[in-house]
């Protein structure tokens, strides 16, 4: 049963992975749109697009943004934050758009047509959009309406059903308006601070890549991305690095949790094969009298637990089969594509976990029962199995390297993996060990001796093995740790993140307000009863160099420098540290003096590795900015207010190509008929960004809970093995206990004394247990919080508490379930069966 579950889950996780890894191998080339892509922050020179030519590749070019779309006055002039996507000549190179709706009789009352066709080559025609259809339902349109877009109106001409260069089918957050690269200077939208994402894309149609043309213009085109920031070059062989990468860390993160449960089993099948060993003393020693030769019952132990495992394997893979259908159906919000078949390798894999489990930590028991000598026939105590021998550790470390190369799928994380596990057992031994001097101590101290005798009784019986109570205390933690942990991720961790945003916090951001629009735009929130609302100018600069030196994403090792440091900054100027804002070190300096000083975030100045003192060159718009770093702020990103990496305290920047940001909180309607404030501003402002923050929480939310019950259905596996833990290791001490019974029911005990003192023995051990599971929970779950989840998690001073009353009570029941017949055996038959 433990094999099955770690196969079960293993491949659960491996067939999903696998398909989603196919489906983007197979998709590569609609990931991109074409055989290669230049990605830029800042619109590229049209000698790219000449050069381009010149090798004889086919060229297109897109512009995407977020911005808000809205409908006229005649549908409600509903608003909604879309990622406009502008698309020249000739797109996309590679794949094609599929539509709803281009073409065909009248359409449905609700605008939306049944029927699904290819567009056309070169995206929508000059005054038309595609959308898709969460834009219609949110500002209530209908095919062949009128959708505005900053100062342009455009015929709603179509729905996007799929888009080649999307992503494989998942979807974004905001919904996609796609129009002409005619239309896009009409629109207002792109100012001097604008975010935009220019691509320059390029194929060789007429040969598969990569064609000579193709790697003459990418290596033109790296050439000249060493003199120039933010440009980057995505290739049919990369894929989409950023999404590769997402996924896997998604699928590392979902493996470590299947390790949870592999590394479970193997604890089980450990006991379970020394259980099996013990039973079977007495017949290897009566087999040697008979003449059995060693290596027949290698063998034949060897058969078994092989044919165990291949059993235990294919049913395991068979669960994990039907599992991983479970994930699919989880995340059907956030997977819009049709996956393909999983290979081979999930399959062969969960038959190599098996075996390695198995024979690993199965064969090295029933290997010693062939040295079983055959004077046991008549010296019950010899021939024991040794769990410290050397084939044990041996047997058991090559087993649990290879189970953790096979489940992580990198030697490095598992060598890392497989050093976090023997710390943490060893910290759980010498935590038990000091428990039981502890409790050891207690007992000759006279308040130990005015305890009850059952409490003493069983309190001897713990101490007396110190070994065999260790042994059996960590694989109890590690049962309850899973437990814990479930229990602790999924309540404690996610009221955090819930927790971690504030109730009066801003849920709209305003965007690309500009400088002769500031006036107006504070008076619109003054008279809609707006008082209180962030307001900060914006500027985009580049980061050139620190202390002289040229900045190089190449020089950082941590892939969020690299990524900070290859695109723009957000900088903005202030008169004081912003009230959410807390100051670290340094001093903010004051505006009544000039200074060229500079007061940098404290995260972004770990990552690159910034130090009070060290000057910083941007570039912004062409003028070069040079600032001493003279402060460090610690930034609370959870309290969604406006918050800048860099900021300066000077206000004498009137050179700078500013925009403004505004955050501040919306106001009810008073009736259903009346417009909201967001309407209102992006009528009065067409050019503005208004972004619904709340909006946003809750679809990330729904992400995020998708997430956890996939990782939760993950655990419940963890869960059950650590529950075989529980009862594997009760399994395993049910001979050992019944002769101590047995000896003390012979001496006088009674059956209720013996009764009261294994209740009394495995609430100890449930409480001392349930101390360390939940102290080990609570720091894993302290560490996912802040290096996982990036939030300051609140420490719960009950857990421990609450962890040893649980850990009592499911010991208590875990061991009642066990050894409930212990007490009924006969006095006569457990001692001569001891003899």
């Amino acid at each position: 049963l433990a094999v099955v579950l770690a196969v079960a889950a293993l491949s659960a996780v491996s067939l999903f992975a696998d398909r989603i890894e196919r489906g983007l191998q197979r998709d590569a080339a609609q990931l991109l749109g074409a055989d290669i892509v230049v990605v830029s922050d800042q619109p590229l020179p049209s000698t790219w697009l000449q050069k381009a030519t010149d090798f004889g590749l086919q060229t297109s070019q897109t512009a995407v943004f977020q911005s808000m779309a809205r409908s006229e006055d005649e549908q409600g002039a509903k608003t909604r934050l879309v990622a406009v996507k502008a698309v020249a000549g000739g797109y996309p190179l590679r794949g094609k758009p599929t539509l709803k709706g281009l073409a065909g009789p009248a359409r449905e009352s609700t605008g939306v047509l049944a029927a699904v066709t290819p567009a056309p080559q070169g995206g929508p025609a000059p005054s038309t959009v595609w959308v898709d259809e969460g834009v219609l339902l949110a500002l209530n349109l209908r095919l062949g309406d009128q959708l505005l877009l900053g100062d342009a109106s455009f015929q709603v001409a179509a729905i996007v059903v799929s888009e080649p260069d999307r992503g494989a089918g998942f979807t974004n957050f905001s919904p996609r308006v796609m129009m002409s690269w005619q239309d896009l200077a009409a629109t207002g939208l792109i100012q001097p601070a604008s975010r935009v994402t220019w691509r320059l894309l390029a194929a060789d149609v007429g040969s598969q890549p990569p064609s000579p043309g193709l790697v003459g213009f990418s290596r033109w085109v790296q050439d000249k991305a060493q003199d120039m920031r933010g440009v980057r070059l995505d290739t049919l062989q990369e894929g989409r690095p950023e999404m590769r990468a997402t996924i896997d860390r998604a699928s590392t993160f979902l493996r470590l949790v299947a390790m949870l449960s592999v590394l479970m089993s193997a604890v089980v099948v450990a006991m379970a094969a020394r259980d099996f060993a013990l039973k079977r003393l007495d017949d290897v020693a009566l087999l040697r009298v008979l003449g059995v030769s060693q290596k027949s019952m290698v063998f034949a132990y060897s058969f078994e637990l092989l044919s165990v495992a291949l059993l235990a394997g294919l049913f395991g893979l068979l669960l994990g089969g039907l599992f991983h259908q479970v994930f699919v159906w989880l995340l059907a919000d956030l997977l819009q594509v049709q996956l393909p078949a999983p290979g081979w390798w999930p399959l062969i894999s969960g038959i190599l976990v098996a075996v390695l489990l198995t024979l690993g930590f199965g064969l090295p028991p029933l290997v010693q029962l062939s040295q079983v000598p055959a004077l046991r026939v008549i010296r019950r105590e010899l021939g024991k199995p040794n769990i410290f021998a050397s084939l044990t550790w041996f047997m058991g470390l090559i087993a649990i390297v290879l189970v953790l190369i096979i489940t992580l799928g990198q030697a490095k994380l598992a060598v890392i993996t497989l050093g976090g596990l023997l710390i943490t057992l060893l910290i759980l031994v010498l935590f038990s060990s000091c428990l039981l001097f502890g409790l050891k101590r207690g007992l000759g101290w006279s308040g130990g001796q005015r305890l009850p005798l059952a409490c003493r009784h069983a309190a001897q019986a713990l101490v007396a093995k110190p070994a065999v109570t260790i042994t059996q205390m960590c694989s109890l933690t590690l049962g309850l740790l899973s437990i814990y942990l479930l229990v602790l991720i999924r309540a404690d961790l996610m009221s955090s993140w819930r927790d971690a945003t504030p109730a009066n916090a801003p849920d709209r951001f305003v965007i690309n307000i500009q400088p002769d629009q500031a006036a107006a735009f504070k008076r619109t929130l003054q008279t809609s009863g707006i008082h209180q609302y962030d307001w900060y100018p914006m500027a985009r600069g580049r980061l050139l160099a620190i202390n002289g030196k040229v900045v190089d994403a190449n020089q950082f090792k941590d892939d969020r420098a690299k990524r900070l440091v290859e695109r723009e900054f957000n900088l903005s100027f202030a008169a004081k540290t912003p009230a959410h804002n807390t100051l670290v070190a340094g001093q903010y300096p004051a505006t009544s003096r000039p200074s060229q000083e500079i007061s940098i975030e404290q995260g972004i100045a770990e990552s690159l590795g910034l130090r009070l003192g060290d000057m910083l060159s941007f570039d912004l718009a062409g003028q070069t900015m040079n600032w001493q770093v003279t402060s460090l702020r610690k930034v609370n990103w959870a309290s969604l207010r406006v918050n800048f990496f860099a900021m300066v305290p000077a206000h004498d920047m009137q050179d700078w190509p500013i925009t403004y940001i505004s955050a501040f909180k919306q106001p009810p309607s008073e009736t259903v008929a009346q417009l909201t404030l967001d309407q209102r501003l992006v009528r009065q402002f067409p050019n503005i960004t208004v972004v619904d923050v709340a909006q946003s929480l809750k679809q990330v939310e729904s992400v995020l809970s998708q997430v956890m019950a996939v990782v939760e259905f993950l655990f419940a596996f963890a869960l059950v093995s650590g529950i075989l833990i529980l009862l594997a290791g009760f399994w395993s001490s049910r001979e050992q206990r019944r002769q101590v019974f047995g000896v003390m029911r012979a001496l006088g005990a009674s059956r209720e004394h013996l009764q009261r003192v294994q209740q009394t023995e495995l609430i100890m051990l449930g409480a001392l247990a349930g101390l360390l599971a939940s102290l080990a929970a609570m720091a894993i779950a302290a560490v996912l919080a802040s290096r996982v989840f990036e939030f300051a998690w609140q420490l719960q001073w009950w857990w421990p508490l609450a962890g040893m009353a649980f850990g009592s009570a499911l010991v208590l029941l875990a061991g009642w379930w066990s050894l409930r017949q212990l007490l009924h055996s006969p006095v006569m038959m457990t001692l001569r069966a001891a003899q």
